[in-house]
C-alpha cells in the first residue's frame, strides 16, 4: 500500500509494488516522480529525512539526509553590509541554497534495502520527462501566487524564476503569462540527469558536469551569489541515526531525531496528552476542550524545540531526557484544563545539564511532500523530502530546483544577551528542521502505523493530531486526516477552516473560536483556510490494511482503502521487474489526474 501527495507518483509506486519491488524501490520510482510533477515541494535539489523498518531484522533505522551548509559558511551569513537581510532577500538567493542530500539518500537506501536497479526505477520518471505530463493546478496556482508576490506583474526584472530556464518552463515567454493548468510539460533536462545518475549512481550528481553546474548557479546568482563549491558537494555523505521512540498506550511512536525537531515534538506532544488523558472528553477531537489540551501539549513542545534541537553533530541536544516518562510528567503538570498558560517557558530535561543555548523561533515554510509505503513483505518506509520553500530558491539546475534549506538556520548567531543559538549557522552544519516522518509499532514491534506530512513548521502539529485521530479517538486514517487542524507552537492559536476544502469534516469554527476564547483564555485564536497539510497515512492490522491520503493537496493512495494484503517472506534474489514505459503515456496520467 502506499500513499503520496500525487496521484501518479501513487499509481507508479503502486506498480513497483505490484510486481514484486520492495518499499524502498517503491519510494525511490516515487521520489523521482515527485521532483517532476511536484516540482515546488521536493526533488533531487533538496533532502530528506526517512524512517524504515526491515522486516528480516525487525530493525527500525532513520536515514538523515537534510542538507548541509557549504563548509566556508559562518554565523553572520544573512547579513550584508553589516545589516541583517530580511527572510525574502535570503531565500530568492545563493546564500539559501544547501548541499542537497536526496541523490545520496536514494542509492544509500537502495543498496542497503532495495532489489531493482536504479535505472528501472527511474524509468516511469524518464518516460513522463520525455514525453510530458500535465501540470497541475497546485503547481500552477503556486507559480502565480509567488510571481504576484514577488515578481509583482514584472517578467523583466524577476526575483522569482529569475534564471531563464525555470522561467521559461513556466511561462509564455512571448507574452509573458503563465502556461495554465494542464499544459502538457517536457522536461528533457531532468531525464537527462536521472539517466546519468542510472548509469553512475549518485557520484553522477556529486562530482563531474552536474556538480559543477549546482555550483555555478549559486556562486553566480544573479540576486546575491552563495559559496557552495564542487567539494561540498563531493564530501556530502547519509548519516544513518538511531529513531527517538516513546510508549504511547500499547504501541511505540518512533520518528527522525535531531537534526529534524520532528520525532522530539511529536513524541513530547503525544507524551503529554497521555498524561492528561483523565482530562480528554469521549466527545471526539473537535470538542474544545480536547482542542485546548492539544495546543497546550504544543506550547510545551515547542517551548524545548526552541531551545535545544539543533545538528547533533555541533551541539548537545538532550534527546533522551526530552522524552523522559518523569520529565513528561512533570512538564504536563503545567497543562491547566480550563486555561491557556501562554507562552511556555522551556524546561529543564536530564541531560541539559551544562548545556547553554538561546531559543530560536525560526518558521519553516511549505515545500515540502511526504510518502508512506507499507510492501507485501513487512518492510515500511516513511519518507519526508523538501526543498524548502515551493520551488526552493526558484533557481533550475538540470531540471531540478534548488533548495533554500539554509533558511532554517537561525538568521541571529545570539539572543540579546549574547548567549549562542544551538541553530545558529556554521559551515558543514545541518539545519534544524520540522519534518516528522513517523513509524507506530505494534506490541510485537511490527509496523500499525505510518503518517507524516509537508508543513512547515506545522508538520509537528499535523503529524501529532494524524496519530493521535487514530491511537486515541479510533478514527481510520481518511478519517483522522480529513479532521480539521488546530494548533499552536507557543504563539497564537490557529484552527482551520473547514469550508477550505469540502472534504473536511464539518464543524463550526466560529462557535469553537468564542468557546476558546471565553472557556479557555486563549489570547489569539485565528481561523485559517492555509493549513495545507498532505498527511499520508497507513494503518496496519494484522492483514487489513487502510490508506489515508490528504485532500487538501493532490493526495491519493493504492490500492482502495480496506483491501486486504498478503504478507510473504522477504525477497532472496531481485524479483523481476515489469517495465513501466508503456503505462505512463501522456494519456494515462492526464485520465489518472
Amino acid at each position: 500500500m502506499i500513499s503520496t501527495a500525487n496521484p501518479i507518483a501513487t499509481q507508479i509506486g503502486l506498480h513497483i509494488l505490484e510486481a514484486g519491488g520492495t518499499a524502498v524501490d517503491a519510494m525511490i520510482a516515487v521520489q523521482a516522480v515527485l521532483g517532476l510533477v511536484e516540482p515546488q515541494s521536493s526533488g533531487l535539489g533538496g533532502g530528506s529525512f526517512a524512517v524504515y523498518f526491515d522486516a528480516a531484522t525487525k530493525k527500525t533505522t532513520t536515514f538523515d539526509a537534510r542538507e548541509k551548509a557549504p563548509s566556508t559558511a559562518t554565523e553572520d551569513r544573512f547579513s550584508l553590509l553589516g545589516l541583517r537581510l530580511g527572510f525574502v532577500e535570503s531565500w530568492q538567493s545563493g546564500l539559501s541554497v544547501g548541499v542537497p542530500g536526496t541523490p545520496k539518500l536514494l542509492q544509500t537506501m537502495l543498496e542497503a534495502y532495495g532489489s531493482l536497479p536504479m535505472g528501472e526505477l527511474f524509468a516511469p520518471a524518464i518516460d513522463l520527462a520525455e514525453n510530458g505530463f500535465p501540470m497541475s493546478s497546485r503547481t500552477h496556482e503556486l507559480v502565480a501566487m509567488i510571481s504576484g508576490f514577488l515578481n509583482q506583474g514584472s517578467c523583466e526584472n524577476r526575483v522569482f524564476l529569475r534564471d531563464p530556464t525555470a522561467f521559461e518552463y513556466f511561462y509564455e515567454v512571448e507574452n509573458c503569462t503563465i502556461k495554465p493548468a494542464g499544459t502538457i510539460l517536457t522536461n528533457s533536462q531532468y531525464a537527462t540527469t536521472l539517466k546519468a545518475m542510472a548509469d553512475s549512481g549518485a557520484d553522477a550528481f556529486y562530482n563531474g558536469t552536474i556538480a559543477d553546474e549546482i555550483a555555478a548557479a549559486v556562486q553566480m546568482d544573479s540576486a546575491i551569489p552563495g559559496d557552495m563549491t564542487v567539494e561540498d558537494l563531493a564530501a556530502y555523505e547519509v548519516v544513518e541515526r538511531s529513531p527517538v521512540c516513546i510508549p504511547y498506550k500499547d504501541v511505540t511512536i518512533c520518528g527522525m531525531g535531531p537534526p529534524s525537531s520532528g520525532g522530539l515534538a511529536v513524541g513530547q506532544i503525544m507524551g503529554i496528552l497521555d498524561k492528561v488523558e483523565e482530562h480528554i472528553t469521549t466527545d471526539g477531537p473537535l470538542n474544545a476542550t480536547n482542542v485546548h489540551l492539544f495546543t497546550q501539549a504544543g506550547r510545551l513542545a515547542f517551548a524545548d524545540r526552541n531551545q535545544y534541537i539543533a545538528d547533533p553533530d555541533f551541539v548537545m541536544v538532550p534527546s533522551e531526557g526530552m522524552l523522559n516518562t518523569d520529565y513528561l510528567t512533570e512538564r504536563a503538570t503545567l497543562v491547566n484544563p480550563t486555561q491557556d498558560m501562554g507562552t511556555a517557558a522551556p524546561g529543564s530535561p536530564p541531560g541539559s545539564e551544562g548545556i547553554s543555548s538561546a531559543a530560536d523561533r525560526t518558521v519553516a515554510n511549505t515545500g515540502t511532500t511526504h510518502v508512506s509505503i507499507a510492501d507485501q513483505y513487512g518492510n515500511s518506509v516513511s519518507l519526508t523530502s523538501s526543498i524548502e520553500s515551493p520551488f526552493g530558491n526558484s533557481v533550475m539546475v538540470r531540471g531540478f530546483f534548488l533548495n533554500n534549506e539554509l533558511t532554517d538556520f537561525s538568521f541571529a548567531a545570539t539572543d540579546t544577551e549574547g548567549t549562542p543559538i544551538a541553530n545558529r549557522v556554521e559551515g558543514n552544519k545541518r539545519p534544524r528542521s520540522s519534518m516528522s516522518p513517523t513509524i507506530v509499532l505494534n506490541q510485537q514491534g511490527i509496523p500499525k502505523l505510518l503518517s507524516g506530512s509537508p508543513g512547515g513548521s506545522r508538520i509537528i502539529a499535523y503529524t501529532a493530531q494524524s496519530l493521535w485521530n487514530v491511537l486515541h479517538f479510533g478514527l481510520g486514517p481518511q478519517e483522522a486526516i480529513n479532521v480539521p487542524h488546530y494548533m499552536n507552537n507557543n504563539g497564537g492559536t490557529e484552527i482551520e477552516d473547514p469550508t477550505s476544502n469540502e472534504q473536511l469534516m464539518s464543524y463550526d469554527a466560529n462557535a469553537l473560536v468564542v468557546k476558546l476564547e471565553s472557556s479557555f483564555g486563549h489570547a489569539s485564536v485565528t481561523i485559517s483556510n492555509s493549513l495545507t497539510s498532505g498527511v499520508a497515512m497507513i494503518e496496519m492490522d494484522n492483514q487489513s490494511w487502510i490508506g489515508g491520503a490528504d485532500p487538501r493537496r493532490d493526495g491519493a493512495v493504492g490500492p482502495n482503502e480496506g483491501t486486504d494484503c498478503i504478507i510473504s517472506s522477504a525477497p532472496s534474489v531481485k524479483v523481476a521487474f515489469v517495465s513501466l514505459l508503456g503505462i505512463v503515456s501522456p494519456l494515462l496520467v492526464t485520465m489518472l489526474l
